[in-house]
Parts: C-alpha cells; structure tokens; sequence
C-alpha cells in the first residue's frame, strides 16, 4: 500500500465537502465533559449518546458525584447509550484518576500543554485510547489531531489509504502523517458523514459515491454505476 499524496487527500476533502455542503464544527465542551462525552459515544449512534450525557448531567450536576455514586446507578442514568455498566465504571474510574492526579475533577490544565504532552496525558488514563485522545484533542482542545473511528477506518482502509485489517492504533499513526492539519477536523467529519450514508459498512452505495474512481474497492467490476463526475455535478447542484 502507498500512503496517499496530498493532492489525493485534497481532492477527497474537496468532493466530499462540495457534496455535504459547508463543514459545521461541533459545540466546544469542557475538556472532561468531551472525555465522557466520547466514552459514552461509544458503539452507539450520536443521537443515543446525545441523550446518554444529557441524562448523566441531570442525575449527577457534578463529576464528583458522579464519581462517588453506586456504579449502578450512573449505569441506570445513561442505560440509552448502550453498554451502560462497561461505560459507568470506564468513567468512574476515569474521573477517579483525574481527581487523584489534580486534587480536582478538571482537565483544564491541558490547554496549557503541547499537542503531544496533552495526547500523552489523556491516553494515560484509565481505557483512553488513540481515538478518544484524538477527539477531545481535537472537539475540546483546538489541535489538529484527525479522530479515526468506525467511519473513517472504513472509508479508508476501502479508499486504498490503509492496509487491510490494520490496527486502530497504526490507523492513527498512518492517516495523521498522510493528512495536512489545516483539514483534520474538517475531513474527519467529512469521512464520518459519507461512512454513515455511502460508504456503509454493509451495502455500500458505490454508484453513488463521488469518490469511487479514487477508491481501491469502488473501482472493482460489480461497483457499477454513473461516474463520480456526474454524481459530483448532482451533488453540487
């Protein structure tokens, strides 16, 4: 596999944005609430999460509430979102580290930190791995880290730019060298939206895709359909 040029990486970001219309960042939350906000986002779709963290803020107004309050019952407060036990105690013991480090629930701090000093920080917390660094560097923090979830290693590995069965970690390795900064956030949301509604993880609607002529998988026999230029201009219209 040859990691894709920077002229490729433009020209994806360039036809998925023309199709998806202008890129719409997320809300900023506080770096901690971006932590739980992205464990709980976890194998489930936004809208669940969403709910999951709305309801985990009604129940408990604190972290340390949460922090000192029976598994159970922050599993009862966030059963919406899926794997509501394995997520309670992942975050219990998530703010319990951070307490235990800063005397406080906060993550404050990390916006004084380098890009790597904060990903090395978070990723030393309890269960926090590339992806859920990535996102809170990027969503809370400012930095132009390129979060790789389910999506985006789809798209990719389909597009060419990652080797089959690559690990969650070397995928973050691979597409962070191979992406410019200034597009990180803006083509991570641009690939996560296409996986969600072309590039599917089953039934992928390839003659559909404007991408498929740049596209390891999309440009195989039995992906037939009108060219990316005409699905392009459509998009556009």
């Amino acid at each position: 596999m040859t990691p894709p040029g920077p002229e490729t990486v433009a020209e994806v970001h360039l036809r998925l944005r023309a199709g998806q219309g202008r890129f719409i960042p997320k809300p900023v939350l506080p770096v901690i609430d971006e932590v739980v906000a992205t464990v709980l986002s976890q194998h489930t779709s936004d809208t669940n999460s969403g709910r999951a963290f709305a309801r985990l803020k009604k129940a408990f107004p604190s972290w340390e509430q949460v922090t000192d309050a029976p598994t159970e019952e922050v599993a009862d407060a966030i059963r919406c979102g899926g794997i509501a036990g394995q997520k309670a105690r992942r975050i219990q013991q998530i703010l319990a580290a951070i307490e235990e480090r800063e005397g406080r629930i906060s993550l404050d701090r990390l916006h004084d930190l380098d890009d790597a000093a904060a990903e090395r920080y978070l990723e030393s917390l309890p269960g926090v791995g590339p992806k859920t660094a990535a996102c809170v560097l990027t969503f809370a923090l400012g930095r132009a880290a390129f979060p790789v979830d389910t999506h985006v290693h789809r798209v990719a590995t389909r597009l060419g730019w990652l080797p089959p069965h690559t690990t969650a970690d070397r995928a973050h390795r691979l597409l962070a060298a191979c992406v410019p900064p200034g597009i990180r956030y803006d083509l991570h949301v641009a690939m996560v939206t296409h996986g969600r509604t072309v590039c599917r993880a089953q039934r992928p609607r390839c003659d559909r895709c404007v991408l498929r002529d740049l596209c390891a998988f999309g440009s195989r026999p039995q992906a037939a359909g009108p060219g990316p230029g005409q699905l392009l201009s459509q998009a556009s219209r």
